[in-house]
């Protein structure tokens, strides 16, 4: 394996594209083995995975006979990786590259190469040639595959559940980000000057985006004014992490509005504007399929996709597990299928296995607030249950919405009847239709499964 990266990268091209690299010899590269330790993170990854399968994605977004010749997509997808790992920004991924031992050994680098990337070409390169590329589901197919070709993945089984996401465009959100890179570059700075303190601007309390972008502004004055507190090396990484989100909030990167994000519900009080990323992954922890919607949207419905991406990942599924929210009346009737069925261990919840009267008049049951959403986002305020509790009157659940969001709702359409003094969604609870779910539940085996999640 040594061997391999006593070498720098000599590139081929084929028109202005890098398409294929060669190794050859360096003088220098026996340094690789006195320096980096074996069980080194960016070293274990190199021996894992080939990135080969950068360069063919991302083929279609490069001209190939025109322009100046391009980098290699494959070290270019090296460096975000490396920026994500060490939450550093695009300067300071570079720099260090020019240094750091282990990361020029990643990158494929010749240890007395000092010829780096522009930093700017980072941010270039995420627009440019990963727009409109599904990288999420390419990354987490790779990462089964390899799972699968290791003998790391040998369950059969996949549990899912959903993540809240906030949405990167919500007015608020630039604020949030401005002020939690403020405070790390602040707590770098007392670390090293305690009497800094005094001499910093007073910190903007409102939530006013013009002020806070005006605190960072002075923040940022302040801290460069001072050459001796900017070089040192943990103040440098967090400055230049708060001057790339100041850049990319006044280049509209961040504050654009969002039109797929929506208002979804952690708890009945507590809400969130952005996405939902419904995970499924195996008993090893191994991500196996992921999908992103709007945050109001429901747990259940995603649930038929994420089998059918882990499958198409290579990954056998037979046994699903899950909260409530997978109970559903149509995952029952889809883990039952005689070809592509499954187990399903999810415990029933008779409010979200009867929530549908019609596909088109589909409410979503939100299980972290205990209530329906309906298809405009918004979450009912109140509940109440009638019927008779023992006879042969089922009883139902009533859900009341707020009427003046209705009154003014742009899909009131065939939902909402002007005039109208109450807008509700009531269902029926007919547990007897579960019975062999219920009966499921019951067992040894559900109860065994089921503590996995």
């Amino acid at each position: 394996m040594c061997r391999i990266f006593r070498t720098f990268i000599d590139i081929k091209q084929t028109d202005m594209l890098p398409l294929q690299q060669t190794i050859q010899f360096s003088d220098y590269s026996e340094l690789y083995d006195l320096i980096i330790p074996q069980d080194n993170l960016l070293r274990r990854i190199n021996a894992l995975v080939d990135f080969s399968f950068i360069q063919k994605e991302l083929m279609d977004k490069y001209c190939h006979n025109n322009g100046r010749m391009a980098e290699s997509p494959v070290t270019m997808f090296k460096y975000l990786l490396l920026k994500t790992i060490y939450d550093i920004s695009d300067v300071d991924v570079v720099e260090r590259s020019r240094y750091d031992m282990s990361f020029k050994y990643f990158l494929g680098m010749s240890p007395e190469n000092t010829d780096l990337i522009n930093p700017s070409s980072l941010c270039e390169f995420r627009k440019l040639r990963l727009k409109d590329k599904d990288l999420l589901n390419l990354l987490i197919g790779k990462t089964v595959e390899i799972g699968i070709e290791k003998d790391i993945i040998k369950s059969l089984t996949i549990i899912v559940d959903a993540t809240h996401t906030g949405s990167r465009s919500n007015p608020y959100s630039p604020i949030e980000i401005l002020r939690l890179r403020s405070k790390q570059l602040r707590k770098s700075l007392y670390e090293s000057d305690e009497s800094i303190k005094g001499k910093l601007p007073l910190e903007n309390t409102d939530d006013e985006l013009d002020h806070e972008l005006d605190y960072t502004k002075s923040l940022l004055d302040i801290v460069n004014s001072n050459p001796s507190l900017a070089e040192v090396p943990k103040i440098k990484e967090r400055l230049n992490m708060l001057k790339e989100v100041l850049s990319d909030i006044e280049d509209h990167y961040v504050t654009s509005k969002d039109e797929d994000a929506g208002i979804g519900h952690k708890s009945e009080e507590d809400s969130f504007f952005g996405y939902k990323t419904h995970i499924a992954m195996s008993d090893e922890r191994i991500i196996t399929a992921a999908t992103v919607t709007s945050g109001e949207k429901g747990d259940g419905a995603q649930l038929e996709e994420l089998v059918e991406q882990s499958r198409a990942n290579g990954m056998v599924v037979e046994t699903v597990v899950g909260d409530t929210a997978y109970s559903g009346k149509d995952n029952i009737i889809l883990s039952n299928d005689e070809e592509n069925g499954f187990e399903l261990v999810a415990r029933l919840n008779p409010t979200i296995s009867n929530g549908a009267r019609k596909e088109e008049d589909r409410f979503d049951y939100n299980k972290d607030a205990g209530m329906f959403v309906c298809p405009a986002g918004h979450m009912a305020t109140r509940k109440s249950r009638n019927g008779i509790r023992k006879g042969t009157v089922n009883r139902t659940v009533t859900y009341y919405f707020d009427i003046k969001k209705c009154r003014v709702c742009s899909r009131r359409q065939g939902c909402y009847k002007d005039g109208a003094k109450f807008k509700t969604y009531s269902i029926q609870i007919k547990s007897e239709q579960y019975q062999q779910q219920a009966d499921f539940e019951n067992t040894e085996e559900f109860k065994t499964k089921a503590k996995v999640r």
